[in-house]
């Protein structure tokens, strides 16, 4: 299995792919997607569309897995984050992809067994998950990475409750 994570940002949309292999999870890549602060809001997201689709094209995931929203206090970046995210399941549904949100708090209990983790300790947990030789930077590939992990854990879940409900 291979898994795209996304965590969706206009400004900053990180990415990280984890295969399961056996028994074990492996990173095959991860990073940032950045577009320009000056650029209008929908080349950025145009440009997002793009660097998703060649994602997708390059890694044939079998899932999406997505940071759901986090409203916080700023409505303004939760509307540019929803947008991405929007982007992002686009992609996805375009060449068939089934997509997976997961709350923040589930990310963070998969990867660190406490959904009130701080951000250092899930960089470190998805460091040590993914046998990495130092913690992934910046923190949106980290989160990403830490996405992917929690939809390869619960996915056996996800599938053995499919089964039962036919």
């Amino acid at each position: 299995m291979i898994v795209l994570g996304i965590d969706p940002g206009l400004a900053n949309t990180g990415y990280g792919v984890v295969a399961r292999r056996g028994g074990h999870l492996v990173a095959l890549d991860g990073g940032v997607v950045e577009t320009a602060a000056g650029v209008a809001p929908e080349q950025r997201l145009a440009e997002l569309h793009g660097a998703l689709a060649a994602l997708i094209e390059e890694h044939a995931p079998d899932a999406v897995a997505l940071e759901d929203l986090y409203f916080g206090q700023n409505a303004r970046s939760a509307f540019a984050v929803g947008q991405a995210r929007g982007v992002a399941m686009l992609v996805a549904g375009q060449v068939g992809v089934a997509c997976f949100g997961y709350t923040p708090q589930q990310v963070k209990a998969a990867v660190c067994g406490s959904g009130r983790a701080p951000k250092d300790q899930v960089a470190t947990m998805v460091k040590t998950l993914l046998g990495l030789l130092a913690a992934p930077t910046p923190d949106h590939a980290a989160d990403a990475l830490a996405v992917a992990i929690c939809h390869c854990n619960h996915a056996p879940l996800v599938q053995a409750l499919a089964g039962m409900a036919r």
